[in-house]
């Protein structure tokens, strides 16, 4: 078998076109990169089958594979624009001529850098698959990073990776790449901390195994009984990286951690979703506020699931989390679960999907954002202060979910809806009682702001603001204030 056969296998019912295209794409790469290596010492082609080969595996389009096969010729080939469109036509060349462009992003220098960002987000917000296609080489590069033998590079690398491609991960739904890159980034960038963890694994597992697999069986058996069919369990072992962050919030306590071990229960509706956390709660009692509808309320990233913390009745503590097959699919792999091979109306934005355009509306914002900023120093700040930080989902009156950096306060809220909005805040509400304007708002609290045409922005609001995005319109009214 081919490595070219390899990839079409993983790739659930192609059509004759699609296994023509990649076959193409597979011969073309391979004879531009002949010849040359990469810094492990293998052919370099083989960097742009595995790219590939992840693109193949999170189920995304022909023309995805086929630019994942590509997308390093124009950079480290030279091969002419005008030739690979030849070849494989214009929204390849446009694929693959976006990730060539963002080769460039790297930690040299505030203003390159923000420049490379920039080239991003416009690429991403023309067609997502240019972003898809970059955290796949990306992938790959980090889980071959050991062999690099740069040590300032491989920091520079990891760096980058953990601070820009994993809140990107996380911000498009891709659960399952989030996890894999945050786990090899780690212990370049924090090898101290990596190797606490890993002794906090060996504690935390001494004698779990037993009642781990004690609990999973117990919890197959009372779900068979219930008669209740396609019923798939499963568990999963949380990340090192991710499982580091919640220890920091935790004051590094491990004990005060109950989803270090997920179990996970996925059939095939959403009834039986509720079906099932009935069933587990005859059986086994949920900790009080630790039950978590996110498919009732999904996170803004599309994330959908149902979460129930329960004690398992041996002296543990476990979470649970429910959900359907399509949930879990779109957990693993989040917006890349929408760009099938088989959708053939995914040609750049105009004709994106609906449910693609509403999960890349930060894109826009961030967009809107840079244009409005000046200093490339400040934008770098704010982006990392205000987008790929921990999040707060709250809600306005009417049900829409309103994503916020964590600590934010009503009047992050009503800065987010609009610069007017704050500007002219006068009180607020959270959960239909009056609160005070620097009261930190809570994931599910429900948001109301009150506003006067007479109220103004204070220099004492600086004080009550977690946001950089609502600090920057309090300054600038502030300084026309002041003019």
């Amino acid at each position: 078998m081919t490595n070219v056969n390899k990839i079409i296998e993983l790739i659930h019912n192609p059509s004759k076109d699609d296994v023509i295209l990649i076959t193409k794409a597979y011969k073309f790469a391979k004879k531009a990169h002949s010849g040359s290596k990469r810094f492990t010492g293998e052919p370099y082609f083989t960097h742009a089958f595995e790219t590939a080969k992840n693109l193949t595996l999170w189920g995304v389009d022909s023309y995805s594979i086929a630019a994942g096969l590509l997308h390093d010729v124009l950079e480290n080939e030279n091969i002419k624009n005008e030739i690979l469109e030849k070849e494989f036509g214009e929204e390849i060349l446009f694929l693959v001529d976006g990730v060539t462009k963002l080769g460039t992003l790297k930690y040299r220098g505030v203003k390159r850098h923000v420049e490379s960002l920039r080239k991003l987000f416009i690429a991403t917000s023309h067609d997502v698959r240019v972003l898809i296609i970059k955290l796949a080489d990306r992938l790959h590069n980090i889980k071959t990073l050991d062999g690099h033998p740069e040590k300032e590079k491989r920091e520079r690398i990891a760096l980058e990776t953990l601070e820009i491609f994993v809140p990107l991960a996380d911000r498009l739904g891709m659960g399952r790449l989030k996890q894999e890159l945050e786990d090899y980034a780690f212990p370049y960038i924090y090898p101290q901390e990596y190797q606490t963890v890993c002794d906090f694994f060996q504690q935390k597992n001494i004698g779990l195994s037993q009642h781990i697999e004690q609990f999973h069986l117990a919890l197959k058996n009372k779900i068979t009984d219930s008669g209740i069919k396609e019923v798939k369990t499963s568990y999963r072992v949380k990340g090192k990286y991710s499982l580091y962050n919640k220890l920091l919030r935790y004051k590094m306590d491990i004990d005060k951690i109950y989803d270090i071990i997920a179990f996970r229960v996925i059939v095939s509706t959403i009834e039986d979703c509720y079906r099932i956390l009935g069933i587990i709660h005859s059986e086994w009692k949920p900790l009080p506020g630790r039950i978590k509808d996110y498919i009732a309320i999904p996170k803004p990233n599309g994330y959908q699931s149902i979460h129930s913390t329960v004690f398992t009745g041996s002296g543990e503590i476990v979470e649970i989390q429910i959900r359907t097959q399509q949930m879990h699919k779109e957990a693993e792999y989040g917006i890349a679960s929408h760009l099938s091979y088989k959708e053939k109306y995914l040609k750049h934005s105009k004709t994106q999907p609906i449910i693609i355009k509403k999960q890349l509306g930060w894109i826009q914002e961030l967009l809107r954002w840079q244009k409005e900023v000046s200093e490339s120093g400040i934008f770098l700040k704010d982006l990392k202060m205000d987008f790929f930080k921990f999040r707060v989902f709250v809600f306005t009156p009417k049900g829409d979910v309103i994503d916020l950096p964590l600590d934010s306060t009503p009047i992050d809220f009503a800065y987010t809806i609009h610069s007017d909005i704050g500007n002219h805040i006068a009180g607020a509400k959270i959960n239909r009682k009056m609160v005070s304007l620097k009261t930190t708002l809570k994931s599910g609290d429900i948001v109301e702001i009150i506003t006067k045409k007479t109220a103004r922005p204070t220099i004492k609001w600086l004080k009550y603001t977690n946001s950089n995005l609502a600090r920057r319109h309090i300054n600038l009214y502030l300084q026309r204030q002041s003019e």
